[in-house]
């Protein structure tokens, strides 16, 4: 069903859109955006966009001094996607509940979360994300050089020490009893980091960018660079050291490609936050940005 507009037809889901663009538009200004949170690792280095090669299952970005490996398991493979959505949900909750492990009524919750559509492909396709993230080892590492000595930090594991997930196949029909809670057992090195580095994220913008992860993790890297930035900082598009080693678009590494991808996720991110003060550099190997806030904080 489509409405007139003009000479223009419009689509409901077009519609939606328009709302939702509004909607966060309008909590922010307000301050009064719905959070959640990010672990750290993964702000600093996106996983990959689109799925590996079933034969790749070692996967490496680098942000300055921090470097993220990641080991897939042989059977699951790497975390990609929308799996990216599970260590955010993750994340949410544990520091929503302030406890390592972490229960939620079902599946569905995760789903109605992020906007997800629900149904049979849905859950198996939650069900996969999650044995991919529950499978994976993480190397996390940092280097800081002081006064006096250079500091290494390094950090190797999984996300998950424990995980039982159910869904209920007849959902017109609520099962109750804590036996069919869903329960997430965090590792202990997870845990930590989540709750040494709680990265605020806006749950509305990760539900509207949740099938597109390309967009997301530049919204959410750009959140994060631009509220710690002191200062004007041009950071190289190419490079050991440029935004390609960094966000999870191995795919658009090729300098005309990733450019036409850049500018679009940009495109994408001021629908959301017209105030980002990121932009291309005229000679196009830098991107350029400064001190802003994506995250309102209430005052008081």
């Amino acid at each position: 069903m489509e409405g007139a507009f003009g000479e223009f037809l419009v689509s409901k889901r077009q519609v939606r859109h328009v709302e939702a663009i509004e909607l966060v538009r309008e909590r922010r200004d307000k301050a009064q955006q719905l959070l959640g949170f990010a672990a750290r690792p993964f702000v600093l280095c996106g996983l990959p966009v689109r799925r590996p090669a079933s034969s790749t299952l070692v996967y490496e970005r680098r942000n300055g001094s921090f470097t993220l490996q990641i080991t897939g398991h042989p059977q699951f493979g790497l975390p990609y996607g929308q799996d990216r959505l599970v260590p955010i949900f993750l994340a949410t909750l544990a520091v929503r509940q302030q406890s390592q492990v972490i229960r939620f009524k079902s599946a569905a919750q995760m789903l109605d979360t992020f906007g997800m559509a629900k149904g049979g492909k849905e859950y198996r396709r939650l069900v996969a994300a999650f044995e991919r993230i529950f499978g994976a080892t993480i190397f996390f590492g940092t280097e800081s050089t002081g006064l006096r000595a250079r500091v290494v930090q390094r950090s190797r594991f999984n996300f998950l020490r424990e995980a039982k997930i159910w869904y209920d196949r007849d959902r017109s029909q609520s099962v109750p009893g804590e036996e069919f809670e869903n329960t997430v057992v965090l590792s202990d090195e997870f845990f930590a980091e989540v709750m040494a580095h709680p990265i605020p994220v806006d749950i509305e913008v990760v539900k509207i960018f949740g099938s597109a992860p390309g967009a997301l993790d530049l919204f959410v890297w750009l959140a994060y660079r631009c509220f710690v930035a002191k200062g004007e900082e041009r950071i190289p598009l190419f490079g050991e050291y440029g935004l390609t080693a960094q966000l999870g678009s191995v795919e658009y590494k090729r300098p005309r490609r990733f450019r036409a991808m850049l500018e679009q996720w940009l495109a994408q991110v001021r629908t959301f936050w017209p105030e980002c003060p990121a932009t291309i550099c005229k000679d196009r190997e830098y991107l350029r940005l400064a001190p802003a806030t994506a995250i309102v904080r209430r005052s008081g």
